[in-house]
């Protein structure tokens, strides 16, 4: 079945001299993997450089269900990135996100609205000149939502614990230890609750800002199976110092 989607690029891989094996999440049909042809001339339509991390595509391609790799029938830049390439701290955020996310959607089936959400998220990030600084966090605990394991906030109170197993604010703290006291739980809800546009009225040092990205991966990690550790966190973690 040919079908024409929109796409973001979550990692790619050489595979031999001129094929490429690019694992993206499409708008209409989920996580998808696809073998590429990248033709070494110049004026070849299909273009290694088309896929860089996270960048937002426009593919058309034969869906076969019960086929690994995919074939690419027409590929386009569905909305070119005029900043996140080049700006130092922008690249940063954007080679951790596509990190994270080629794990926390590894099994991601078709999902418009997440799907959106990223792609809306990314292209926020491109236009901003500047309060920018907590983008990832919010990217990621608002992700939670998408992927079922948001916290209930109207439950919260002053002085209330954060159990990061059962995702709720409660009274007392559990019997195991992955949870948060009363102050980091405040720190956390005060974040969820937060959109881009509004973030940055949370001012944090550069301390505050690595200890709740440490506490939002292991959130992560105790909900998504077999989720890694992160090779671009120490990167993104010299931001901002």
């Amino acid at each position: 079945m040919l079908t024409k989607t929109q796409a973001i690029v979550l990692h790619s891989l050489k595979y031999g001299e001129t094929r490429l094996i690019v694992d993206m999440f499409t708008r209409s049909m989920g996580r998808q993997s696809f073998i590429v042809s990248i033709p070494k001339s110049t004026k070849a339509k299909i273009k290694k450089q088309l896929f860089q991390p996270l960048s937002i595509l426009e593919i058309e391609f034969d869906s076969r269900p019960k086929v690994q790799l995919q074939k690419l029938a027409d590929v386009r830049l569905a909305s070119p990135f005029s900043s996140i390439p080049f700006h130092a701290h922008k690249l940063s955020i954007s080679l951790f996100l596509a990190e994270f996310l080629y794990y926390a959607l590894r099994g991601e089936q078709e999902n418009e609205h997440l799907f959106d959400y990223v792609a809306n998220s990314l292209l926020w990030l491109d236009s901003q000149q500047d309060r920018f600084s907590n983008f990832h966090l919010v990217f990621l605990m608002r992700l939670s939502r998408f992927l079922g394991f948001y916290p209930n906030l109207d439950h919260y109170q002053s002085g209330d614990y954060f159990d990061l197993r059962e995702s709720m604010f409660q009274s007392a703290p559990p019997v195991h230890r992955d949870f948060l006291f009363p102050e980091e739980a405040n720190k956390v809800q005060l974040m969820m609750r937060m959109d881009f546009p509004t973030m940055h009225l949370y001012r944090m040092s550069h301390d505050d800002r690595n200890r709740l990205l440490e506490v939002t991966l292991k959130y992560y990690h105790l909900h998504l199976p077999d989720f890694p550790e992160l090779k671009s966190v120490s990167v993104l973690q010299e931001l901002y110092h």
